[in-house]
């Protein structure tokens, strides 16, 4: 028989269209994650992938069985949400998703959780932001604290609250940047988001494409303290949170543009589908009282 652990290593593969990539999501060996493909091919006798260069594409049976597989772990997990229900008892494992930066109070509310109902247990996982979006939905994360913004129907946000970006650049372009108007910001060399997904993504589509500019790419990141550190080497401009360029800025090294100014919303979120879920209620309760003045309440997703 097909278990979940199989249709979620599938999801996953389809998802990174590379082994690798996939068992390393998972936390497997990549034997392993070729092993649970493998089992399902063999179960339906049909072929899943073909390899294309370096990468794993899904074949026509493979595509229509994705979509399946999603709603089938999807499914699972409001069985489980039943269950739990049934049972009356606050207790099981929850798998978050958050970054890094302590800004988040992941672990504040981790804390607050266990304090409440001791007998549940948490992992709790460095993601960046897409990364949780794209857990949540093989199933791989319960929920995540993340910066948005998202429009995805099929994940709950709650709004905690909101950080406001600058954009900054090495010390030894501070004139430059501090006179700059958007034409001139957009010459400068700039460090930019590997993954179009990533919030910083967003943010300089507002900043920039909006005004029909393209700031010009020298060098790229996927983390944010990465990119911290590459601007204070001195190799470009960057998004950065507005309390961390203050800090530099004060330091004396990095430079802050005085024309730009954006916001992002920080969310806790879990898949729609899985609303009421007694852990999930627990965490999200947990987040909010975390953070007292947050503008949306338990139960109110926003939109």
């Amino acid at each position: 028989m097909i278990d979940l652990v199989q249709l979620r290593t599938f999801v996953c593969v389809a998802e990174e269209q590379h082994l690798t990539r996939a068992a390393e999501r998972l936390h497997i060996s990549q034997s392993a994650a070729s092993a649970h493909v493998r089992a399902i091919e063999d179960h339906f006798d049909t072929q899943l992938f073909i390899r294309t260069n370096r990468n794993l594409k899904l074949t026509h049976t493979g595509e229509l069985l994705l979509d399946e597989a999603r709603n089938l772990l999807n499914n699972a997990s409001v069985f489980t949400s039943f269950a739990r229900k049934l049972r009356g008892k606050m207790e099981g494992q929850l798998i978050i998703g958050t970054s890094s930066d302590p800004s988040s109070r992941a672990a504040e509310t981790v804390a607050t959780l266990l304090r409440t109902h001791p007998l549940i247990s948490v992992d709790l996982r460095a993601r960046p932001s897409a990364g949780t979006r794209q857990d949540l939905k093989t199933g791989e994360l319960d929920a995540g604290i993340l910066l948005g913004p998202s429009n995805d129907p099929d994940i709950s946000h709650y709004e905690l609250t909101h950080f406001d970006f600058r954009i900054v650049g090495p010390i030894a372009l501070k004139d430059q940047i501090e006179s700059a108007d958007w034409e001139a910001l957009a010459a400068m060399p700039w460090l930019t988001p590997l993954d179009t997904s990533m919030a910083y993504s967003s943010l300089l589509n507002d900043l920039f494409a909006t005004r029909g500019l393209t700031p010009r790419a020298v060098a790229r990141f996927d983390n944010a303290s990465l990119a911290r550190a590459m601007s204070k080497a001195g190799v470009g401009l960057t998004l950065m949170r507005a309390d961390h360029a203050q800090e530099d800025a004060a330091a004396g090294r990095l430079a802050i543009a005085p024309i730009a100014k954006a916001q992002l919303p920080l969310y806790v979120v879990h898949l729609a589908s899985r609303k009421s879920d007694p852990l999930i209620e627990a965490f999200v309760d947990a987040a909010l009282s975390v953070w007292p003045d947050a503008p949306c309440h338990a139960g109110d997703a926003a939109p």
